[in-house]
């Protein structure tokens, strides 16, 4: 029975708005105990990840710049380049069903490179996929209902509590499937537009989300400390998943309904794959800042190290990405000696 309710549990969610891993383990406290058992297995499945995160953000944030611990920090970021990588592909794969997803991507990755927005890009390749299907199928999209999305401008935003906390509302509102997206929407919001974060602060706080068991998005717990502390930590984590929660309890029934249409489905599978294309561009815009820190000359610590990681992650598959964290942290130490 609980094996037929995680099932069920996938195919209503892995399509909807919020980080699957998560709204699943929603999903089956509400099939199960009802509004009590959804927000009982939400709170269970975040809180140790949120925690343990919490206090690795303090000790980064006291110790991150000591000489002593920076080699492994250095080893850290090429490492995560990797699993980055490998969740591409991952992704790319299940998302890459026909040649027109394919133009839809490429589109996207262009587009994104000319510096439309990473929201902008995803749900404007949506609507490519609603365009092409209702070409299909001889329909207008005025036939279907307008889609409402939380929206609101970070342009020139200042820093407080309450607009990091709507920062991060908003990206938990527009974060779709995989956890990895998390990457894109972030570079885009706190690095690029906002400048509340470096790159390499970024990717600091990305392999602390590898690091600790539960879900990627306690990055977000990492991220809201590096910027204002314990109550930039409190105010990220509850916008980054508050979302999930509100979506599982009102949309998800909704889900496979909108399934069945042709053109909503069309909808999701374009959302996806210009999911993946935005964290195409993303990743070749860290790779730069970690594989060539110094305009055209390379690391090749950094490199070499990536290099390592990649293999390890496509061809030892039983390998854990901590331990790929871990081996990146060591290489880089060692390589320091050098």
């Amino acid at each position: 029975e609980i094996s037929l309710g995680l099932v069920g549990s996938e195919m209503c969610i892995r399509d909807s708005p919020g980080p699957n891993s998560t709204e699943m383990t929603m999903h089956v406290g509400y099939q199960y105990a009802g509004v009590l058992g959804l927000f009982t297995a939400g709170i269970c499945f975040i809180g140790p990840a949120v925690l343990l995160t919490g206090i690795l953000a303090y000790l980064y944030i006291e110790y991150g710049e000591l000489p002593a611990i920076a080699p492994f920090l250095l080893g850290i970021k090429p490492a995560v380049l990797a699993i980055i990588v490998g969740a591409i592909y991952k992704l790319g794969k299940k998302a890459l069903k026909s040649w027109q997803l394919g133009l839809i991507g490429a589109l996207v990755v262009i587009a994104n490179f000319m510096g439309i927005s990473e929201v902008a890009c995803i749900l404007g390749g949506g609507f490519l996929g609603m365009l092409w299907a209702s070409a299909r199928e001889g329909k207008t999209l005025r036939s279907y209902a307008p889609i409402l999305l939380f929206w609101f401008s970070t342009a020139g935003v200042k820093l407080t509590t309450t607009n990091l906390f709507l920062v991060f509302l908003k990206v938990g509102a527009v974060l779709f499937g995989s956890g990895y997206v998390l990457v894109a929407y972030l570079d885009g919001e706190l690095v690029e537009k906002l400048g509340w974060l470096s790159k390499s602060e970024l990717l600091d706080a990305i392999a602390i989300g590898q690091f600790t068991p539960g879900p990627v998005l306690s990055t977000a717990t990492f991220v809201g400390y590096q910027i204002q502390g314990w109550q930039g930590a409190i105010a990220a984590t509850l916008g980054i998943f508050l979302p999930s929660f509100l979506f599982v309890w009102i949309l998800n029934p909704l889900i496979p309904k909108l399934r069945s249409s042709k053109i909503t489905a069309a909808f999701l599978d374009a959302v996806n794959v210009a999911a993946v294309a935005v964290m195409i561009v993303v990743t070749l815009m860290l790779a730069k800042e970690v594989l060539f820190p110094n305009e055209y000359l390379i690391d090749w610590r950094a490199t070499a190290i990536a290099a390592i990681s990649t293999y390890v992650y496509f061809f030892q598959k039983k390998v854990s990405v901590v331990w790929l964290v871990f081996g990146g942290a060591v290489l880089g130490w060692l390589f320091s000696m050098i």
